[in-house]
């Protein structure tokens, strides 16, 4: 068992002939019982305030831990946004070289249908040519004949003889 100021200050103490001063006994009795209040009121309040700090130690321990996890749901989550976002990346992509495959495809495909387009008309032209000058020839040739102005002259003298 501990001792206690009380236990101190109430000790007696036996007497002999030669014994102590009653008077400084008591006096260093009291000074010992109040020093050892004290010191036990100190070792209390330490013990308070190690209790506190042990317990704010205990909040920051925790407050840690959430912040750690806070930080490792925040690094997944960027993880997987940088992963979805790489992967709608490579779709958009793909679906850009589906669509310019397409566009440059439909693109071959109308120039190779007007240039057929062009070659008939150009063939189309040719052959107009060709038969314009034919009817210019075949004109041409008619008026140089000079039988035209005999049958004016032929139709010319029915008239007068009829």
């Amino acid at each position: 068992m501990s001792l206690t100021p009380i236990d101190i200050q109430n000790k007696e103490f036996g007497r002999s002939i030669r014994g102590l001063s009653p008077s400084e006994v008591d006096e260093f009795l009291d000074r010992v019982a109040k020093d050892y209040e004290d010191l036990i009121k100190d070792n209390m309040s330490a013990k308070e305030q190690a209790a506190q700090l042990k317990e704010k130690l205990n909040h920051y321990h925790k407050l840690e831990e959430t912040l750690h996890n806070a930080i490792v749901v925040a690094q997944e989550t960027a993880e997987d946004v940088k992963r979805n976002a790489n992967k709608e990346a490579e779709l958009i992509r793909r679906e850009a070289e589906r669509d310019a495959s397409r566009i440059l495809e439909d693109a071959r495909y109308k120039a190779g249908r007007i240039l057929t387009e062009h070659d008939e008309v150009y063939k189309q032209a040719q052959i107009y040519k060709m038969r314009f000058r034919s009817l210019v020839e075949a004109q041409l040739a008619a008026l140089e004949m000079e039988d035209w102005l005999s049958m004016e002259d032929n139709k010319e003298e029915a008239r007068r003889g009829a």
